[in-house]
């Protein structure tokens, strides 16, 4: 038994309301439980909350690898952050806590005296560094050709238990 893909490219999430309808729709057709989100990682399915892990903040550690004075920036910046959109939307925020996590796991905090938003909103940002550090500009540590919302958002899959 394990997760068989059913469905490929699912879209958005949206906001509170339009997940809560589909996770019910799909209980109807699915059963209760019986479904899952994630990716396909190497030719498995991974779940979406393990996929935050070994893709989300993983693309986060790499961009931070690759661009250590943008690390440095938002350390010596900020004193919080924020993600404008989620906020706005009611969407679900995984730019902030995987920048957490990556700092948390190099021993860094937050040292400055701003808030500092991850991403935009509608084109407006706090600070040069927010645009820089959306998933629309971090490259994706999978597939380089796509940001991290691209393929976040193109290669998410609904799975059924079998």
């Amino acid at each position: 038994m394990g997760w068989k893909v059913v469905s490929r490219r699912i879209g958005r999430a949206g906001g509170v309301r339009r997940r809560l309808a589909q996770q019910r729709e799909w209980d109807r057709v699915h059963g209760d439980g019986c479904w899952a989100i994630g990716y396909v990682v190497e030719g498995e399915f991974v779940l979406q909350e393990d996929a935050l892990e070994s893709v989300y903040r993983a693309s986060y550690e790499a961009h931070f690898e690759a661009h250590p004075s943008d690390l440095q920036e938002l350390v010596t910046l900020a004193k919080g952050l924020r993600n404008p959109h989620a906020l706005a939307t009611t969407g679900v925020d995984l730019q902030v806590p995987a920048i957490m996590a990556c700092l948390r796991a190099r021993g860094l905090s937050l040292t400055g005296a701003e808030l500092v938003d991850v991403g935009t909103w509608r084109g407006e940002r706090s600070h040069s560094i927010s645009e820089r550090l959306s998933p629309l500009q971090i490259k994706c540590c999978l597939d380089p050709r796509l940001t991290l919302e691209g393929f976040w958002q193109q290669k998410k899959c609904l799975a059924v238990w079998a």
